[in-house]
């Protein structure tokens, strides 16, 4: 990764608006809140987005090539791989890419110990910033990039644009990429999906504080901090915050911070989206949707894109 924990959290402490990336919220523990978090019954959109994939999937495969390398980004436990990989004619290898080491190696042996035949290179990356592929790819015909969870929503629209951009010069002329996204709705529904009854968010996002302490020996209490979903328009996006109970001041790598009561460090951002919102950022970054997929309550879509000339 070309930024380092220290380097965000003192950036985020130092700026006023106290701004994170998502990214550092998945250390190991942090991975597994998430996996806990997407079966929740009010975390809709996994089980939304799989009952998409599991209805649509053989439409969606008929348009992929066979001996299609599969690129995953944020690939997490890569639940939603196994029907995807089981659905492709003959897929030639499979590159997850994850921020967390060693949840990403748990994830690539049990796909390994799935699929014997099938070459998997697992690749510890941040997708947020500029990433490679592993040199040693099988040969394959076609490559096709895999971004499930909605995970674009938790950048920005620049960003998003870049990160798709990037994407198109690293998957080729001849890809494909399939992504889940979140549409927008009521916030009756969006709050809770970010701020659950159990308290099972509440604790993924405290747990980047407990990893801040173990990692550059920072004096956070977790209890002097909420977890707290807000909802804005426009944009149309959840944030995530961790809101300071009381005026306290920390120290981390040497460097001492005041927060009063009331600040808040800004953990996550997930955009919401329409399907003509996606496809124009999309056609900015050389991609062109071809398809896509929407449950019956409106709530998510899998949208299929063919790369188009940059």
């Amino acid at each position: 990764m070309t930024d380092t924990l220290q380097n965000a959290v003192l950036a985020a402490l130092r700026d006023p608006s106290h701004r994170i990336s998502s990214a550092w919220l998945y250390d190991q523990r942090g991975s597994a809140l998430f996996e806990a978090i997407t079966q929740l019954p009010s975390y809709y959109p996994t089980r939304t987005e799989i009952d998409i994939l599991d209805t649509h999937l053989p439409e969606i495969t008929a348009a992929i090539p066979e001996h299609t390398l599969v690129v995953e980004l944020g690939s997490g436990s890569s639940r939603k791989t196994v029907p995807l990989l089981n659905s492709l004619h003959q897929p030639a290898g499979y590159v997850p890419l994850d921020i967390s080491a060693d949840y990403l190696a748990d994830a690539a042996n049990g796909l390994s110990a799935q699929f014997p035949g099938l070459p998997v290179l697992p690749r510890v990356a941040d997708f947020t910033s500029a990433f490679d592929l592993p040199a040693d790819l099988p040969e394959h015909g076609s490559r096709l990039g895999f971004f499930p969870g909605s995970t674009i929503g938790n950048l920005d629209t620049g960003n998003a644009r870049d990160l798709l951009r990037h994407c198109r010069m690293l998957l080729g002329g001849d890809s494909r990429f399939l992504v889940g996204i979140d549409l927008d709705k009521s916030p009756d529904i969006l709050i809770p999906a970010y701020d659950d009854p159990e308290g099972v968010t509440a604790a993924f996002n405290r747990n980047l504080l407990v990893r801040i302490n173990r990692e550059l020996g920072a004096d956070f209490d977790p209890d002097d901090f909420r977890h707290e979903a807000r909802y804005f328009e426009a944009p149309a996006r959840i944030e995530m915050h961790l809101v300071c109970e009381r005026a306290i001041t920390i120290h981390v790598a040497g460097e001492r911070f005041e927060l009063t009561a009331g600040e808040s460090l800004h953990t996550e951002t997930s955009r919401k989206y329409n399907i003509e919102a996606f496809s124009t950022l999309a056609a900015g970054a050389g991609w062109s949707v071809s398809g896509h997929w929407i449950d019956a309550r409106g709530r998510f879509a899998v949208m299929l894109m063919h790369a188009t000339p940059l």
